[in-house]
């Protein structure tokens, strides 16, 4: 079975640091472009990063610019997300994303709450 599952969510105050992880199972990561996704409340989801599965190549939302890094490491068919300096505003439910051609994956969600 396909699975993406996110982890390493909670709560944490403003200013401070998480990492969100992302296992993946059912499918071979490399060559899929993956990327992170975030649903706040009130709002629809919105893509926050993704980084093509060739070369590396990474986007991200300018409202994370900076603050968040993502990573990948095929051998453990993982991605990550480092987040730093985060905001009450970046609170919301994150999904790992991976798709290649006609298949698309979405994970289950963790969510991130951070307090002022």
């Amino acid at each position: 079975d396909v699975q993406l599952q996110a982890s390493g969510g909670g709560p944490v105050q403003a200013g401070g640091s998480l990492r969100l992880s992302c296992a993946v199972s059912g499918f071979a990561l490399d060559q899929y472009i993956v990327a992170w996704f975030r649903q706040i409340p009130g709002k629809e989801r919105e893509g926050v990063v993704c980084m093509d599965g060739y070369d590396g190549k990474t986007i991200y939302a300018d409202s994370v610019n900076g603050r968040f890094t993502i990573s990948r490491d095929n051998a453990e068919n993982s991605v990550y997300l480092q987040m730093n300096s985060l905001k009450p505003e970046d609170t919301g439910v994150y999904y790992c994303d991976a798709q290649r051609l006609f298949y698309r994956y979405w994970g289950q969600g963790t969510l991130v709450t951070v307090s002022s």
